[in-house]
């Protein structure tokens, strides 16, 4: 079942698609494509250039890229130079941008000419810094370095290449939806175990393939699939720089994908933005996954009722490389779960109380144990310690699963709305409002009550021109839900803040309403 052979250091894959296939092209976005024979030698190049330019083995060098082919090249080629990748979002703001070259130490920055006044004011505040390439033409900024020469020229100094594949090789930032983000350490053999493990065996994926990814990059879930895993079965990947709808429709129409990612949020709009298009066709798409965020059952039913094509749910979290579970293409699926184990991971799901195992189809907190765990938070053991026990992660997310074990991941330990000491899980009431026709996305957090605690506030995007109210949306919610359940208030919103994988930033939501509440709204 498990696809070792895959599993291999990062020089290694390279060396043996170039010698395998070095005329196929590996990865493209909308202005570049490189094949494995170009990425093989432009890797290599700059990995002798970093170490030209002062980049020791285990330095840790910074990756603020939009999703381009370049990001893919410089993840890479900082792993061939035996230093450790930390992906930055390209969005991030001037105080994230700051936090993560702090806490991990970067020595380096693979950057764009967009960000360097950034960087350049950062410097005196990240002392490590010595070292900025940018990706952009003409002279380069006082200080700083050209990427394209260095990637075409060569250094004096050889790719290190280290084959070693279990010390940690990228600082991948937690989302972050609770506070400041921790940076979870990953090894290439914790990445590729999970491609062995799943998107090979489970999603089938190979050579063959060509992947459309919308995906953004700096997440463990796309750095895994879109671009580990792709080097290691030989794919070809068009990177989308960010997701938009009218361009996945239009790629997707061309015929020449057969696989496409997302997060439940990408194919919702993909659904909204076809709906006049009741015959479209996706010729040569095989399938579709989704990770990241819980994804409504719905949505899913929707979504292969259209196209006739299978969307596999999954569930991962960065602490493991990301997935732990994944439905399967064949056999009996339950719709709205987030399917099985990956074959060789042992998961359990126990009581928060004591610790035990629950019964089955009770709630519980869902554990982890297998080849996939980080080795920890980078400079956080106490943080560790408490993540990892007794070699169980302890995920924090609550989950049940059914005597099949199939896992229904239920919401968040932390997020757990406890109303006059009844347990209330936001997903629960999110997946029933998503139900109803006029919605297009909502949210629940627990908001403090002066006699119940705290009571679940709902934030709703209404479909325009639809007017629907809170009193439709209460309705709804009494026939399907227990009294207890029923949101305490309704907020209408223009969107629900996720990040980039998806997920729900409740704490944005709850900072919009402070103040105590006693009655529906």
């Amino acid at each position: 079942m498990l696809q070792t052979d895959l599993i291999a250091s990062i020089p290694a894959l390279l060396r043996r698609h170039a010698d395998a296939r070095g005329s196929k092209p590996a990865y493209r976005d909308a202005t570049t494509t490189v094949t494995y024979g170009e990425l093989a030698v432009r890797t290599a190049n700059l990995a002798g250039h970093l170490a030209d330019n002062g980049v020791q083995p285990g330095d840790k060098v910074a990756i603020f890229l939009p999703n381009s082919v370049a990001w893919v090249e410089s993840c890479f080629a900082i792993n061939r130079a035996a230093g450790i990748g930390v992906p930055i979002s390209y969005e991030a703001t001037e105080s994230e941008v700051l936090y993560r070259l702090q806490d991990a130490g970067c020595t380096a920055i693979i950057a764009t000419d967009e960000r360097a006044p950034l960087i350049a004011k950062l410097t005196n505040d990240a002392p490590d810094l010595k070292l900025t390439i940018l990706s952009g033409q003409g002279p380069a900024p006082a200080g700083a370095l050209r990427y394209e020469p260095l990637a075409t020229s060569a250094p004096k100094s050889s790719p290190r290449d280290p084959s070693e594949i279990f010390e940690p090789a990228f600082i991948i930032y937690t989302s972050g939806t609770t506070g400041r983000a921790k940076g979870v350490l990953l090894s290439v053999h914790s990445m590729l175990w999970v491609t062995a493990a799943c998107w090979a065996p489970i999603a089938g994926l190979s050579e063959s393939d060509v992947v459309l990814s919308p995906l953004p990059l700096f997440h463990s879930y796309a750095l895994n699939l879109s671009v580990l895993s792709i080097l290691s079965v030989g794919a070809t990947e068009y990177i989308m720089e960010k997701y938009s709808t009218t361009d996945a429709v239009r790629l997707l129409k061309s015929g020449e994908f057969t696989v496409f990612p997302g997060v439940p949020t990408m194919f919702h709009y993909f659904l909204e933005a076809t709906k006049a298009e009741p015959g479209l066709k996706l010729p040569n798409l095989r399938l579709s996954m989704s990770a990241g965020a819980i994804m409504p059952a719905t949505l899913n039913r929707e979504f292969e009722s259209r196209f006739g094509i299978k969307l596999l749910d999954g569930y991962g979290i960065t602490e493991t490389s990301t997935m732990v579970t994944m439905n399967w293409p064949v056999g009996e699926r339950v719709m709205g779960s987030c399917g099985l184990p990956l074959p060789g991971l042992a998961v359990r799901i126990v009581s928060p109380a004591n610790g035990e195992d629950v019964a089955i189809g009770e709630e519980g907190e869902l554990i982890v144990r297998g080849p996939n765990l980080m080795s920890g938070y980078h400079n956080k053991p106490e943080e560790t310690a408490s993540a990892l026990r007794k070699g169980w992660y302890h995920t924090g997310d609550l989950a049940r699963s059914d005597a099949n074990g199939f896992l229904t991941i239920t919401g968040r330990l932390k997020e757990l709305i406890i109303r006059g000491g009844q347990n209330i899980a936001p997903a629960e009431i999110e997946e029933v409002v998503n139900a109803i026709a006029d919605v297009i996305d909502s949210a629940v957090v627990g908001i403090p009550h002066e006699h119940l605690g705290e009571v679940p506030a709902l934030f709703v995007v209404a479909r325009e021109g639809t007017g629907i109210e809170t009193k439709d949306i209460l309705e709804h919610c009494r026939g399907r839900l227990s009294s207890y359940k029923v949101p305490f208030s309704v907020h209408f919103v223009r969107e629900i803040p996720r990040t980039g994988s998806g997920k729900i930033i409740r704490f944005k939501l709850r900072e919009t309403l402070v103040a105590p509440i006693n009655k529906a709204s």
